[in-house]
């Protein structure tokens, strides 16, 4: 169980981000006073992307939803809220959206330096998304 009030001290944090290996963090706000070129970057974040990197965030405030496919290509809504942590696998398509309360502070937790880019779906061709899909298919069986 994780402690959003007292992220800075949580015990259970910093176990795993020791044990993950998640080197390097910040914060972001995401609401229209907070956030700069905030319409831009709601755009942005609900454009169906893929990442090279493994995505985690750890929701400190607020809410919203992050979007996935199923294997059938049918959306799954994931709802987040305050204390609750998610890590999107490498070439995972996904998409992130606020709730009716446009407002969230997260954690972005990364193993080593960040990096930022995000591939517009398709990117099928991606070693990320191909590793991914492989993944997928061993499980499968």
């Amino acid at each position: 169980q994780l402690d959003a009030d007292n992220y800075e001290t949580d015990p259970c944090l910093k176990e795993i981000r020791r044990a993950e290996n998640y080197s390097w963090m910040d914060i972001i706000t995401i609401h229209k006073d907070k956030l700069p070129n905030y319409e831009e970057k709601i755009k942005t974040f609900y454009e169906e992307h893929l990442h090279l990197d493994d995505e985690i965030r750890y929701i400190l405030d607020g809410s919203g939803y992050f979007d996935v496919r199923d294997k059938d290509n049918k959306w799954i809504r994931i709802s987040m809220e305050k204390g609750d942590m998610i890590t999107l696998p490498a070439g995972i398509y996904h998409r992130f959206t606020l709730d009716e309360n446009n407002y969230v502070k997260a954690m972005r937790l990364f193993v080593g330096e960040p990096v930022w880019t995000a591939y517009n779906r398709p990117a099928d061709d991606l070693p990320a998304r191909i590793q991914y899909m492989n993944f997928l298919a061993e499980e499968a069986q």
